[in-house]
Parts: C-alpha cells; structure tokens; sequence
C-alpha cells in the first residue's frame, strides 16, 4: 500500500480534521476522547508547543483515534513524531528533504500545496492527497476549485482559515476529501475541560458532509 493510499484512508475517516494546539499534555487525552466520540477520529496535533510529542504519546493510546503530527518542516519532527506515536504526518509545504524523511520512517504524509506546480511537483512523486493551504489566503473554495479542473486526479485537504460559516464550500467540491479545522476544540473549552462541549462542536462537524 501507498503512502498515498493511507493517507486516503485517513483523510476519508470524517469530514473534519481537528487542527489541535495543545499546552497541557494532561488535557490531550480526554480532548481526543470527545473529539472521537462526537465522530471526528483523525487528529492532528501540530508540533507547535513544548507538550506536542507528549500530547501525541498521550492521544495514540486513545481507542478508535489516528493521530498526526502537524508542522512537520524537518527530518528531526518526522523521526520525534513517529517515536511518539503518531500515524500520519502533515506539512504545510513540502521538500524532498522532508518526504524522504517521511518514506524512511514510514510516516504516511499529507503535503501542503497552495499552487498548481507545487501539487504538480508531488504528483510526479507519487503524491496525489495533498493539504491545501493555506486556503483562504490562497483564495479559498474558487480556487481550489479552479485547481481542481485541470488536475482531477488530485485530492485535497483544505486547512488555513476553514471555519463552519465556509467549511461546506469546500466540503461541496469534487477534489475534497475532508477539511483541517481548529474550531471543534477552542482554547477556552480545552483549558476549561469543557469535553462536553468539544463532543458536541465534534459532532456537528461530523455530519458536515450528510
């Protein structure tokens, strides 16, 4: 199976991937609990604080979860990352240093694109589920849409200012397979153990695609 083809999977488990910045390791795994029980099984945990690689040790013994390391940007975070557990990574861009990183770990990758010869270039290496980003500055749903016509046989993860007031647009679009948003887990409830209501935000981000 491909690296590709994981990732599929992966992004094709619910509509919304959680974007998750986590500050407390001791918070990670309950918000995995919620996050997974109100229908959103695929988390990413983006490398962007000090509790990260413990957040992902922490989430990776949840039942039912898939955790990925976000920000991946060198070979050091893929081989923390996959130490620590995670099932998938995702980059906001993509270098041949990093993707050989990721293909020696076995790291199934989603790559960042924001433009027609960076897809290009990753489709020529084997890579054609990518994370569109970041797509609202990028131009949002028109132009992944735009992107879409000449490339069908691209599939896209769109992540970068998705919210519930556009996440259907883009979840509409023929070459989407799911979106990244950080709104099913905001600071507030998670430094508040507010699981409940993650369940519920989780929940309603589930059936964005019904």
């Amino acid at each position: 199976m491909s690296k590709t083809q994981q990732t599929r999977e992966i992004c094709g488990l619910a509509p919304i991937v959680p974007v998750l910045v986590v500050d407390d390791a001791a918070q990670a795994r309950p918000l995995a609990e919620a996050l997974v029980a109100g229908g959103l099984p695929a988390l990413e945990v983006t490398l962007r604080t000090p509790a990260a690689l413990d957040a992902i040790r922490a989430m990776a013994q949840v039942p039912g979860g898939v955790v990925g390391a976000g920000t991946l940007v060198t070979p050091e975070d893929v081989r923390a990352a996959k130490e620590a557990g995670a099932q998938f990574g995702v980059s906001p861009g993509a270098t041949d240093v990093l993707i050989a990183a990721c293909e020696a770990e076995g790291l199934p990758l989603l790559p960042g694109a924001a433009t027609a010869s960076e897809a290009m270039r990753l489709l020529e290496k084997g890579y054609d589920m990518l994370k569109f980003f970041p797509a609202e500055a990028s131009g949002g749903a028109p132009a992944l849409k735009a992107i879409g016509a000449p490339l069908p046989q691209i599939t896209f993860c769109p992540t970068g200012g998705v919210s519930p007031a556009n996440a259907r647009d883009y979840l509409s679009l023929t070459n989407v397979a799911c979106a990244g948003g950080s709104w099913v887990a905001p600071k507030q409830m998670v430094q508040g153990g507010d699981w409940a209501g993650i369940e519920a935000l989780a929940r309603d981000a589930s059936k964005l695609m019904d």
